[in-house]
């Protein structure tokens, strides 16, 4: 039976008189306590974006001021790339990161699939080896790192970087996507085997269930990567091989009493993640909470 249009708007008005009721005291405390700290996180990084974008006079006379005719300028950023190497170091991140991300999903996903489909004796000291490599942390490895990749002469390379940040990802990439593939339907599996595929035939099936971990084992990796400046700095020191961690590091060296050109580095640094966040964060989101809700 199809409704009436005064129906339709006293059921309405009925919803938002229920959703006014339920803005109990116990609700507004809490929306009040995540606004300030929303405001506490995000309210530092607009500071810094906004006073970017002043001279240093504007930027001591009104911090907290919105940038005007009088006070809003550019010349931060155009020293910083006219005097700093961003373009090149954003390549580098780039380079490492996505590299990264896509060898940690392919391995990580892989071995979790293996762990989960094959009853072997070594399975559950395989996965208590990956626990074991979320607990410890990698820099406690880092000279003997540095003498392996002197041993193959992957110093100062973009590969180094990138095989480390493999290693560093891999223990809670496969921790997570084991908890996803426990959650395939065996049903699914059977059947695709009973049609006749083959083993890799029946992983890529069973794939888009646990398309929710890859999101998020893809975030959980970006986030490191991309903030790194410790093995960076040991292994990749160089100027044509520096990611945007060491040079905004080294660029804020240099230019210390610069402040509009210091905020501009610190932005350039900052602004790219947030904004992949931002893109990725509700997927990322779901997939750590199914992850550890399974």
């Amino acid at each position: 039976m199809t409704m009436t249009l005064s129906e339709t708007r006293t059921e309405a008005a009925a919803k938002r008189a229920g959703d006014a009721r339920a803005w109990t005291t116990d609700r507004i405390v809490v929306h009040a306590l995540l606004i300030f700290f929303v405001l506490l996180a995000v309210g530092p990084i607009l500071v810094v974006v906004l006073n970017s974008f002043k001279t240093t006079p504007a930027i001591f006379g009104g911090p907290f001021a919105l940038p005007t005719e009088k006070t809003f300028s550019i010349d931060g950023y155009l020293r910083v790339f006219t005097r700093g190497n961003f373009l090149l170091n954003y390549e580098n991140s780039l380079i490492v990161t996505v590299t990264t991300i896509v060898l940690t999903v392919v391995t990580a996903t892989l071995a979790a699939y293996g762990l989960t489909e094959y009853k072997v004796r070594l399975a559950p000291m395989l996965g208590g080896l990956f626990i074991v490599g979320i607990m410890l942390p990698i820099r406690l490895g880092t000279v003997p790192i540095l003498e392996i990749m002197i041993s193959w002469n992957l110093v100062d390379t973009l590969t180094a970087l990138i095989l480390v940040y493999t290693a560093m990802s891999i223990p809670i990439a496969v921790t997570l996507m084991v908890a996803y593939f426990r959650t395939v339907p065996t049903e699914l599996k059977e059947a695709a085997r009973i049609d006749g595929a083959g083993e890799f035939r029946t992983f890529l099936i069973a794939l888009p269930v646990v398309k929710p971990g890859l999101a998020a084992v893809a975030t959980l990796t970006m986030l490191p990567v991309w903030n790194d400046l410790w093995f960076p700095l040991i292994l990749a020191p160089s100027r044509n091989n520096q990611t945007v961690t060491l040079g905004v590091q080294q660029f804020v060296g240099q230019f210390l009493n610069d402040y509009p050109a210091l905020l501009a580095a610190l932005t350039l640094g900052a602004v790219p993640l947030i904004v992949l966040y931002v893109i990725f964060s509700r997927q990322f989101i779901k997939g750590l909470s199914q992850g550890v809700g399974k």
